[in-house]
């Protein structure tokens, strides 16, 4: 049996600076990365061991690549033949003392000379309990795998039902968030119908499979220009999908989702990608946080604190360019946890640091086949087969680990010519907590 008290971070001492980073996302990468020598003992602490390429978690959902091929272990990347003194924990951080300067975990306490607070977002539900307790994320790799096998699971349980209200709700899927994810997400499931399911459940007449778009804004892809707005919008009506603007989600049981204004729509899956929110740590002061994000100055230093750091989408760094904050992208945090080794560096020799100052890439999105929007530097704007094959480069480049590129370009290749999403696979059939109907049928059919 597992002990936990006899477990600990089991960290060696140092004399050297000693820089704690929480998370392991792209900010955080970043600045273990570039703090590579002898100046630093780096810890990194995360709840998962590896980095995770995020925007394509969807494609994991709708069974277009497997988890392993956007994921890079954390190990792998920082390896005792590649990295000196630098530690890796796969353990929760509770909360923070800025006072002892110290992390606190479920294994012990961690001293640190510099924290970086790089932990990202969390999917935001609005306070609405209903819909956390019954809609399916969007954030990590376990809520693609949940996503995908309850999508093969109404696929099979629709082909063996005469019931045409049943298999109505099991062939209705709602997405909520007319955002990148949500964007993604019902271009995927469009392109499934219209290419994979027919052929692999014959018995099913898949023109009554309806694929819902909410967004409570005027259009969709709020972020990107109207332009890129527009053709999205014509994209997505092109392929089927029923886009409801100007609509919220008021309520979902986990067989009804409710529209503010009384409409009702009976679907077994909604996909809740309507926003997010800071992953904050506690321990820092009130004061400390800005929409729900750390606030910091220019340097990405904690407000109050001069030895604590806050970079990428959990940081919020106001300015005349970003009033609100920069956007929730990869490019900030990759950007700020460069800039914030070569500052920890020359904090550590007495020297200036330096401020941070965004470069904005790019915005974009993809839809299906051919169809995708770019918003580029220089107010330029494009559409349809070159912001597609932009996406693709993007996204490739983006990647970590040479293996995983090679991985994802080969199966783009082998899909763009077959039409293939090859993981159709229900590797854990998913239950959600208090679902007893489907609970019963896993249960007979000894699925488990």
């Amino acid at each position: 049996m597992l002990d936990i008290d006899k477990l600990s971070l089991n960290i060696p001492d140092t004399t050297k600076p000693r820089v704690v980073i929480i998370g392991g996302g792209f900010g955080g990468i970043n600045v273990a990365q570039r703090l590579k020598g002898k100046d630093f003992q780096v810890v990194m602490l995360d709840r998962q061991n590896y980095h995770g390429f995020w925007p394509l978690l969807y494609q994991v959902a709708t069974a277009g690549l497997e988890p392993d091929s956007i994921a890079e272990p954390l190990r792998k990347m920082f390896g005792s033949d590649k990295f000196d003194d630098f530690h890796f924990r796969l353990v929760k951080v509770n909360s923070v003392n800025p006072i002892a300067k110290t992390v606190h975990t479920l294994v012990g306490d961690l001293s640190y000379d510099y924290l970086v607070i790089a932990t990202g977002t969390k999917t935001n539900y609005f306070g609405n309990e209903e819909v956390k307790k019954n809609a399916f994320p969007l954030k990590q790799v376990p809520h693609a795998l949940n996503l995908r096998s309850h999508l093969f699971q109404c696929f099979e349980q629709a082909s063996m039902t005469a019931d045409p209200e049943l298999q109505q709700s099991l062939l209705n899927f709602v997405i909520v968030g007319g955002g990148p994810t949500g964007v993604e997400t019902a271009g995927a499931l469009a392109e499934m119908r219209k290419h994979i399911l027919p052929t692999d459940y014959p018995g099913v007449d898949f023109s009554r499979m309806n694929i819902f778009l909410v967004e409570g804004m005027d259009r969709v892809l709020p972020p990107m220009s109207p332009e890129s707005s527009k053709k999205t919008l014509k994209y997505l009506q092109d392929m089927g999908i029923i886009v409801k603007l100007n609509a919220l989600v008021e309520g979902y049981d986990g067989y009804v989702a409710t529209i503010k204004g009384g409409e009702k729509i009976q679907t077994q899956t909604l996909v809740w990608a309507a926003g997010v929110q800071g992953a904050l740590i506690e321990g820092l002061p009130a004061e400390a946080v800005e929409r729900g994000r750390i606030h910091v100055n220019r340097y990405n230093q904690v407000l109050g604190f001069d030895n604590i750091f806050a970079i990428g989408d959990i940081a919020f760094m106001k300015t005349d360019k970003w009033p609100k904050g920069h956007p929730g992208v990869a490019q900030p945090a990759i950007q700020q946890g460069k800039l914030l080794s070569k500052n920890l560096k020359r904090l550590i020799k007495g020297e200036e640091m330096e401020e941070f100052e965004y470069v904005d890439k790019g915005s974009l999105a993809i839809i299906g086949r051919n169809q995708a929007v770019a918003d580029l530097p220089g107010n330029i704007h494009l559409g349809g087969f070159f912001a597609w094959m932009t996406w693709l480069f993007v996204h490739v480049m983006a990647l970590v680990g040479f293996r995983n590129k090679l991985v994802v370009l080969s199966n783009w290749v082998y899909r763009f010519f077959t039409y293939e999403n090859g993981t159709r696979l229900i590797i854990r059939p998913f239950v959600r907590k208090g679902d007893k109907a489907r609970r019963d049928f896993v249960n007979k059919y000894d699925m488990e």
